[in-house]
């Protein structure tokens, strides 16, 4: 079908019900943009020739320089099958792991997705990914598998072996979703365990506990693949052609003579046919037989492949009359036999046809959107969607109608910004000319060329006169020369040009969203709410039935826009709209200025915004950049803020330092952002630094064996006892440290005493930290709140399950006699108050533990309740830059074991009673009472107020005194004294324990044949890499190689690994976790065996101190290197000789 008119698309997205928005999901290279050209061209956008060698929806130079799709991009198809009609909102994603963050905002605007797999690679992580990330928008795939001409051309598989293959990629497909599925059984069973356990008060004695985990009694058949469900197409992109099995179903069921209903059921799967009895017999293999998918598909398939490149015609002509096919005298003559199979097989099993209907009738249309999706897309963070008002609850049956009635609440998700040149915008394209127009222009040019004609004459008849008068000449000239610009200064002729290159070099933001309700207009006003938006808070604040029209009071996070274009998404075009309805996907202009990167818009307050996208990779590569002329800062610093907006993964940041710093999720990554920098958005030449590495330092026990292996004995221990009291020369005289590592330090003036110790936290419980960062961050609003005494809405049970949960496991990680009743006692996390690091309370006389939301506890008065904040601060403080490099610490647990104060509250009591008879023989000259209080010469004129009030009160007792007399000093210097000091004790307290760095780690995955294998190690163990695993996949000469590479080695090491292989193997790399490095960037040689192995200098390579010293040159602190090294080496140039 070829794309008729915008008229009758723009009719089309009113019926919702025939409304399809899918996107394409896989694996890089394993033809996702082939698949989508084939689709365009049954469209008629591009030619059918040129399918898969366009990729028309890479839009980008640097995409088909590489070859892989790197930005997610629409387009809308039409399809008909029979007399339906159906629009199909088409998503091309992109499969490398960098650009994963463009999957996720492309999976939360559609209902349904095609998950492509390569015929011959099978299943690979960043299929695992797409699954798992449809999976958790709950949004419904179908598969394809594609390039099944490589196992007929490369592999040379016959058909019982490619069946069998292909049996195999759909086992580990549905073995993924059956896990998926599994979790979210098992999940849902331990919530409801959990939900029945706080519902029932006291369980009876005879209780008979049901082990069966409900997996039973679910029906999940309807979620895997299979070929007879109609919900697998088998294909071959590039050659175009694909097919469902109801296709052959339909076809045999004539020559054969039985039913299609149960051809469909048994022409995938262990059934061979009986010729004679007309019967489809099961396990008949014994005989030789061949099941029915090779005998009536594939057999046909591979005759077709070995007839065409034999080049033997006679066959081609059998074939091609007998399918009924034409083929055209260009094709039959071409030399090259792969455009002959193109023509033939995609006028036999069109792809375009088979996947297209697999998608009309197995993917949902938006109608069909499930309570479930909208229920998780309206519960933002800790809220459960019960505990929204009423209002809020009610728009849920507006997502479910998906109506576009003029009442419906409007209701629109932006998934990201992209940026577009200025210029491609329809309203900017120039226009056709009408006829009255084209006859005004000629007019126009045919005027001008007669007075360029009398203005030459002029001057040649004026020559003879040229020594005359040349100002009457100029002045006959000018009579004719009225159009000639006057003369300007060059300064300002310089300006004009400088605006219209700016001008031309304009970046248009466009937004990729989707209409979940109502109709979306021209000019149409709506509120934009941001991720922090509560309508619980400020729905009682809104006049009810309030629109983004109205003048309405200031509401935090809630803004108002005006839509100014809409636009149908056409691939590298865009086409202007008037109205959008419901269910469809559009480009949204205008929104710049209130859209960062993601929004939700509405018409009503009562709509809370989406949950944040899920992003698969994590950002890990930065870089610093700054431009080469510093007087370009300026331009430098706007074009970040416009990458920042345009790109869903990146992070711009300036450090303490004053770098800008862009955070990528990998090397590909950060080189489309640095040309997209230098070419679109910045337009200035920039200098990129080497990438910032990011490291995590912590501590770990003493080791048991030196560094020859050998079991540290006596005299080694004296060794480290020397060299540790070497290293404590340099901790200042004021501080005492035990010989178990206890380090007690007071602050400047001697006002209170503090005493910590550092201890390495178990492995499994920094990770489960780690995981739990968003609950933890959650639960620490919620302590916050109740300690304030602000109002809290009431936590919902899920959440506080979660935090039960948490609490429990944390329990039985810190086991043994060290840990007891560490969990109650923990005071912070850090850094950034939800890190893997903990602050514990181990000293008597005040109990305070971030488990308070739990427990409802009070707010206690106390001298340590006042400055526990500072305590608090000075821990996150040490824990966000450690004493290695400044970088984060990590599996750090620090116990404050003494906390005295006694002096400071004898200094109160004593300044209490001096200001009491002040007060009491001058009643109202409180300025003499502030330094008493305050240890200030100053006071503001609220706590003047505040005293004059305590002042005329009787007296009461110190202790409930404090509560009001402190405040006023617990932000003054002798707070900022106690910060100080807990950040240098945790400091002091890490240093006298074995102090390691921890490095990012990849997980990498690389596919590799057995020629090549041994580069591939060779490259790994030269980059500190470490093998996990190889396994060879089945039925091919393909190894995988599962390994981990540290972050710090990972620059350039596809590019190598590359040439080493000549391009038969390219690695994958997603970030997974931290690692310790196991050397000692401190270490010295010490005992006599160390010295002999390692030389007196022990110059042989510190990885860890490598890394720690060009972390500390990089933010320019201390290194302690020599600048000349092996000086007695050195020789004369005669010696040389």
């Amino acid at each position: 079908m070829v794309l008729t008119s915008l008229g009758k698309m723009s009719g089309l997205q009113k019926k919702t019900a025939c409304i399809r928005n899918i996107c394409i999901l896989a694996h890089v290279d394993h033809g996702k943009t082939t698949l989508a050209d084939c689709l365009i061209s049954s469209n008629g956008i591009i030619s059918s020739r040129l399918a898969g060698k366009l990729r028309y929806l890479d839009s980008r130079e640097d995409e088909q320089i590489r070859g892989i799709t790197m930005k997610s991009s629409a387009i809308t198809l039409l399809f008909g099958e029979g007399d339906q009609e159906y629009l199909i909102n088409l998503i091309d994603s992109p499969g490398h792991v960098d650009f994963s963050s463009e999957v996720s905002t492309a999976v939360r605007l559609c209902d349904g997705c095609i998950v492509v797999v390569d015929a011959v690679e099978g299943v690979c992580p960043q299929t695992h990914a797409v699954l798992r990330q449809a999976w958790l928008e709950n949004i419904r795939p179908v598969l394809v598998i594609n390039k099944i001409d490589r196992l007929i051309l490369e592999l040379k598989f016959t058909p019982q072996e490619a069946y069998l293959h292909l049996k195999n990629i759909l086992e580990q497909v549905n073995a993924i979703t059956a896990t998926l599925f599994t979790s979210k059984v098992l999940e849902e069973r331990a919530e409801k365990d959990a939900e029945a356990q706080l519902t029932s008060d006291s369980a009876p004695k005879d209780q008979v506990y049901d082990w069966s985990a409900g997996l039973e009694c679910t029906d999940d058949s309807h979620l895997y693949f299979s070929p007879d469900q109609g919900n697998v197409v088998f294909a071959s992109a590039i050659d175009g052609w694909g097919f469902g099995i109801e296709h052959f179903a339909k076809l045999y069921s004539q020559k054969i003579g039985i039913k299609p209903s149960v051809l469909l059921k048994t022409l995938w799967g262990d059934y061979y046919l009986n010729t004679k009895a007309k019967k489809i017999m099961k396990s008949d293999q014994l005989k030789g037989k061949k099941p029915l998918f090779v005998q009536l598909v594939l057999d046909n398939i591979w005759s077709l492949y070995d007839a065409v490149m034999k080049k033997d015609k006679e066959k081609i002509d059998k074939i091609v009359s007998s399918l009924g096919l034409k083929i055209g005298a260009r094709e039959s003559r071409h030399t090259d036999p792969k455009v002959q199979l193109n023509a033939i097989c995609s006028q036999w099993l069109p792809i375009s046809q088979a996947v297209l209907s697999m998608v009309c009738n197995k993917l949902p249309s938006p109608l069909e959107i499930t309570a479930e999706r909208v229920e998780r897309l309206m519960s933002v963070g800790s809220k459960a969607f019960d505990s929204w008002p009423q209002e809020t609850q009610d728009l849920k049956s507006a997502f479910m109608k998906c109506s576009s009635e003029e009442t419906a609440p409007v209701i629109v998700f932006v998934s990201k910004m992209f940026a577009v040149d200025a210029k491609t915008l329809p309203q900017n394209k120039p226009r056709p000319l009408s006829q009255e127009e084209m006859s005004q222009r000629r007019e126009l040019v045919r005027q001008r060329h007669a007075e360029k004609l009398a203005a030459t004459q002029g001057q040649e008849l004026g020559q003879p006169d040229a020594g005359g008068n040349p100002v009457d000449q100029t002045v006959k000239a000018g009579g004719i020369k009225e159009a000639d610009p006057p003369p300007v200064n060059p300064a300002e002729a310089l300006a004009p040009a400088t605006v219209k290159q700016a001008a031309e070099s304009q970046e248009a933001f466009v937004a990729f969203a989707r209409v979940f309700s109502g109709v979306v207009k021209k000019g149409q006003k709506l509120f934009v709410l941001g991720p922090k938006y509560d309508p619980t808070e400020t729905l009682h604040k809104l006049p009810s039935g309030c629109s983004a029209a109205d003048d309405l009071p200031p509401v935090v996070h809630l803004a108002c826009c005006t839509l100014e274009d809409l636009y149908l998404l056409m691939g590298r075009e865009l086409e202007q709209l008037e109205e959008v309805p419901s269910g469809n996907v559009l480009g949204i202009g205008g929104l710049q200025e209130f859209v960062l990167k993601s929004a939700t818009l509405s018409s009503s307050p009562a709509c809370p915004p989406f949950t944040p996208l899920n992003f698969e990779a994590t950002p890990i590569v930065r870089v610093a950049i700054e431009p080469k002329h510093p007087s370009e800062m300026p331009q430098l610093v706007r074009g970040m803020k416009l990458l920042n907006q345009a790109d869903p993964c990146v992070q711009v940041l300036i450090q303490e330092t004053g770098e800008h710093v862009l955070i990528t999720a990998g090397e590909v990554h950060l080189q489309r952002c640095l040309d997209d920098l230098k070419e679109r958005f910045a337009g200035v030449e920039i200098s990129v630094s080497k990438p910032i590495i990011p490291f995590r330092e912590t501590i770990t026990r003493p080791p048991k064996v030196d560094m020859v292996n050998e079991e540290i004995g006596r005299q080694q221990k004296v060794a480290v006892i020397h060299l540790s009291k070497e290293e404590q020369n340099k901790i200042p005289e004021g501080v005492q440290v035990d010989a178990d590592g206890l380090v007690t330090m007071s602050t400047a003036n001697k006002h209170a005493t503090l005493s910590v110790r550092a201890t390495p936290l178990p492995e499994e419980l920094t990770r489960l930290l780690e995981e739990n960062c968003d609950l933890i961050r959650t639960m620490e609003q919620l302590t916050s709140s109740l300690i304030e005494g602000r109002k809290t809405q009431e936590m919902n049970q899920k959440t506080l399950g979660q935090i039960r949960e948490l609490k429990q496991k944390l329990e039985q990680k810190l086991q043994g006699r060290k840990w007891r009743n560490a969990v109650d006692g923990i005071w912070a996390f850090g850094p950034r108050k939800c890190g893997p690091n903990i602050l514990l309370n181990r000293f008597e006389g005040y109990e305070r533990s971030v488990w308070q939301c739990l427990d409802k506890g009070t707010k206690e008065e106390s001298l340590y309740r006042d400055f526990d904040n500072s305590i608090v601060s000075g821990f996150q403080l040490a824990t966000l830059s450690g004493p290695m490099c400044e970088e984060p610490l990590m599996g750090v647990c620090f116990s404050v074991e003494k906390w005295d104060m006694s002096k400071f509250a004898e200094q109160v009591s004593v300044n209490r009673q001096d200001s009491e008879e002040k007060a009491a023989g001058e009643t109202l000259e409180t300025e003499e009472a502030s330094p008493v209080l305050t240890g200030r010469d100053s006071r503001p004129t609220s706590e003047t107020k505040e005293a004059e009030e305590s002042s005329q009160q009787p007296f009461r007792p110190p202790s409930k005194r404090k509560g009001e007399t402190l405040p006023a000093d617990c932000y003054g210097p002798f707070s900022g004294q106690l910060i100080a000091t807990m950040k240098e004790a945790c400091r002091y307290a890490m240093q006298v324990k074995p102090q390691r760095l921890m490095a990012a780690m990849y997980t990498c995955e690389i596919m590799a044949t057995a020629e090549v294998l041994g580069r591939v190690y060779a490259v790994l163990s030269k980059r500190e890499g470490r093998v996990l695993q190889e396994e060879m996949r089945e039925g091919t000469d393909m190894f995988i190689i599962k390994a981990v590479l540290p972050v710090a080695e990972s620059f350039g090491f596809a590019d190598e690994i590359r040439k080493r292989t000549s391009g038969l193997a390219s690695p994958q790399l997603v970030f997974s976790h931290w690692e310790v490095i196991s050397d000692d960037p401190f270490w010295v040689p010490t005992t006599e065996e160390e010295y002999l192995h390692f030389g007196e200098k022990a110059d042989s390579e510190n990885q860890a101190r490598k890394y720690m010293n060009a972390v500390r040159k990089r933010k320019g602190l201390y290194v302690d290197e020599k600048i000349v090294e092996h000086a007695e080496k050195q020789r004369t140039l005669s010696r040389n000789k």
